[in-house]
């Protein structure tokens, strides 16, 4: 196999061209998310309601921060399986112990990413109405 002497010409340009047309890919991935993937659309109705408690039950702004990432990262492990999941489906129709590995560990994810919250999350809250 050849290799080409020069790389292939990107689709979205160079420089600030690039970057402004790269946010519009990034604007439709996360439409695509929320109309094809449910699960993006229950977190992300989760991460609504829960942004507003963070103000109360955080105790620094460190906490907050944290509390702050742990929905952020809950949302990027949903985008990551989703697009792991979008990918298997179309690569390989039938079953395939590979590709349903592969959906798994992009669960697993997901499943960490939310285990992660609900331990921040309670936490604060235990010491929220403790004090």
């Amino acid at each position: 196999m050849t290799t080409p002497s020069e790389p292939a010409a990107k689709p979205n340009g160079q420089g600030i061209m690039r970057i402004y047309r790269a946010f519009f890919c990034s604007m439709q991935g996360f439409r695509d998310a929320f109309k094809y993937e449910a699960a993006f659309r229950q977190e992300l109705l989760l991460v609504i309601i829960m942004l507003p408690f963070s103000f109360v039950l955080a105790t620094s702004l460190e906490n907050w921060l944290a509390m702050v990432f742990s929905l952020i990262f809950l949302l990027f492990a949903e985008l990551i399986n989703s697009a792991l999941e979008a990918l298997a489906d179309k690569v390989c129709t039938e079953h395939d112990p590979l590709i349903g590995r592969c959906k798994d560990i992009g669960s697993a994810l997901v499943f960490v990413a939310f285990i992660w919250l609900l331990v921040l999350w309670g936490t604060n809250l235990y010491l929220f109405l403790m004090s």
